[in-house]
């Protein structure tokens, strides 16, 4: 019987929040230099480039492939 008030307890200590969690800092990741920024922006440009590339040559494999059947 001792067993189990001893188990109840440690369940309810657990239950109960002794300390508040320390707060997570994060680094701010817009905090960067001009290099970085510029190399961030050539990759979003590249992207949106190969992006419309892509979507270009679907549309184009779509059409040819619809007009032969028409």
């Amino acid at each position: 019987m001792e067993g189990l008030r001893r188990l109840m307890r440690e369940q309810d200590a657990m239950s109960e929040p002794n300390t508040k969690p320390a707060p997570q800092t994060r680094s701010d990741p817009f905090a960067e230099g001009p290099e970085a920024a510029q190399a961030r922006r050539f990759r979003n440009f590249a992207l949106a480039a190969a992006l419309l590339v892509f979507v270009g040559l679907v549309f184009a494999v779509t059409v040819l492939k619809m007009g032969g059947h028409g």
